[in-house]
């Protein structure tokens, strides 16, 4: 075991009693008129109970992809002029790191570390598979009660700061694919990183998860196959195109 997993490990450990500094705070309850409206009585062929969502990684970064369709039915509020798509990807973290697109420097990473500074939640529309359009990630799957979307919905509508318009604000493109970076009002620090907003986005999604064992994306990792998650893509992108050729 390397020794960045064991440091995470006894962080983990010594965190156990304080979640709520570790947790982004939870999202308010869906309203009852959703809820009723994703329950089984509403269910068609083009609307089954189950619904497919992906949890990608790479070796430090992760992020969770949904049905377009399915998250608007539930409630998400998408933001303006949003393109029409089959699915989005979502991932949070520190808004520097992510309007600057690149790693952090020393002093802006002990920063991030030891000081709460601003978020961004990360918003990509994509028409294809999902292995296809990201090859050199980790992907892994899972279905789920189609039920669970409007606490989908809540939690990424609490990830966002409203304009006057009531849209979710725009503050910059996304890394890639044609996305938005949208305000969010939560504080990112260490050790509520990336991994632990993905913990708490499959905890939406029904799975239980210890949130300081979502710290290292390796052991959110072991959280998400506990719960029922199967790997579909080892991220060998190039292994990946030369399948398709």
């Amino acid at each position: 075991m390397s020794s960045l997993r064991n440091l995470i490990l006894v962080l983990a450990i010594g965190l156990s009693a304080s979640c709520n500094f570790v947790t982004l705070p939870p999202a308010p309850e869906p309203s009852q008129e959703l809820i009723w409206k994703n329950t089984v009585s509403t269910y068609t062929p083009e609307h089954p109970p189950e619904v497919q969502v992906w949890l990608i990684a790479d070796k430090l970064h992760s992020g969770m992809v949904f049905e377009y369709d399915w998250l608007i039915d539930s409630g998400f509020n998408p933001p303006k002029n949003f393109p029409d798509c089959e699915y989005v990807t979502f991932s949070w973290g520190d808004r520097m790191a992510y309007v600057n697109n690149r790693w952090l420097t020393v002093p802006e990473v002990i920063k991030a570390i030891f000081l709460p500074s601003r978020s961004v939640m990360e918003c990509i529309p994509i028409q294809w598979n999902v292995t296809e359009t990201s090859p050199n990630q980790h992907i892994w799957m899972k279905s789920i009660p189609r039920e669970q979307g409007p606490y989908v919905a809540a939690f990424l509508n609490h990830c966002t700061v409203l304009n006057e318009e009531g849209y979710p604000t725009d503050v910059g493109k996304a890394s890639w694919g044609g996305g938005v970076l949208l305000e969010s009002p939560h504080s990112y620090y260490f050790p509520r990183i990336c991994n632990v907003w993905t913990g708490q986005m499959l905890e939406a999604c029904g799975a239980n998860i210890d949130p300081v064992m979502s710290i290292h994306r390796d052991l959110l990792v072991i959280e998400a196959e506990r719960n029922g998650y199967a790997e579909i893509w080892d991220g060998s992108g190039n292994k990946f195109v030369e399948t398709r050729r």
